[in-house]
């Protein structure tokens, strides 16, 4: 893929949004990161703090200390020096999150809308077949055998937007028209090529087809993994779903309760962009496992 010209726009006297291009995919996130990388390894004064989404980076910057032409030429020198050579290695902490497929909350969550908004298959069936598999086992299987990266935080208070790092387990479904009321919280969903897991019980769109007994949002902060922060993820983590049965959720779920779970996270990884091209095009996407 050529290197699209990044495009600098003002959002307001002290955003500036950073557009790569209008296609959600693994490359071009990766170049939000990249950006976002430099730019706080460069040290730009008056830079606050940056936001990567898929395929954007909202910064925001105080105009006390440096203009808008001034950051946006400075942003745009370190784009341009990502684009002509060199490596991009990223902080990645690997975040395992054990993973109730094919569970019963979301399937009655389903069924609630069936009866009360519009019929419809049930998720996991439905996405088996727009994805060719077999079955929704298939399904699962697949979606459990990569590593998903986490592109964006954000919709509801630390919800993770992850994309398919092994382009083999590369999975899609369109959104609910309209959407649901209600998702437990906790429910695994998969919207475009994006899964997102589920922060809080809210409205939603994403197909959903398992449950994680693990938060990743805790405004009381209980748990150790909230000690610094009540949102567990950061954009440019790895999430694992390990698939478990309904008795190790329970048994989380409960140690989870009474505040002695422990997350189960790598903290001390580097991500190779790289390397991680390389890998990819050495495999045949079409030859599913």
């Amino acid at each position: 893929m050529s290197h699209q010209e990044t495009k600098f726009y003002p959002a307001g006297d002290r955003f500036i949004l950073a557009e790569f291009g209008r296609s959600m995919d693994l490359e071009t996130n990766f170049r939000a990161h990249g950006l976002v990388a430099a730019a706080r390894q460069a040290g730009i004064s008056g830079i606050v703090d940056m936001a990567p989404c898929f395929a954007t980076v909202l910064v925001q910057y105080d105009h006390h200390e440096i203009g808008y032409r001034r950051l946006v030429e400075e942003l745009a020198n370190l784009d341009q020096a990502a684009a002509v050579g060199g490596d991009v290695e990223l902080t990645s902490r690997l975040v395992y999150v054990p993973t109730m497929y094919l569970d019963p909350w979301t399937r009655d969550c389903i069924e609630d809308y069936r009866q009360k908004i519009a019929q419809r298959p049930f998720d996991p069936e439905y996405l088996a077949e727009l994805n060719g598999l077999a079955d929704p086992d298939a399904f699962c299987r697949m979606h459990a055998g990569t590593e998903w990266w986490v592109a964006a935080i954000g919709s509801w208070p630390g919800l993770p937007f992850t994309m398919a790092l092994d382009p083999r387990c590369r999975l899609s479904g369109p959104k609910y028209n309209p959407p649901r009321t209600w998702t437990p919280k906790g429910s695994i969903g998969l919207g475009g090529s994006s899964t997102a897991v589920y922060s809080i019980e809210s409205p939603g769109g994403y197909q959903i087809f398992g449950r994680t007994p693990v938060p990743i949002f805790d405004r009381e902060q209980k748990l150790p993994a909230f000690k610094d922060n009540p949102v567990l993820l950061r954009s440019g983590d790895r999430l694992r779903f390990v698939p478990i049965g309904r008795e190790e959720f329970e048994r989380i779920e409960a140690l989870v309760e009474d505040g002695s779970y422990t997350h189960q996270i790598a903290d001390y990884q580097t991500f190779s962009v790289e390397n991680h091209k390389r890998w990819a095009a050495s495999l045949t996407p079409e030859a599913r496992f």
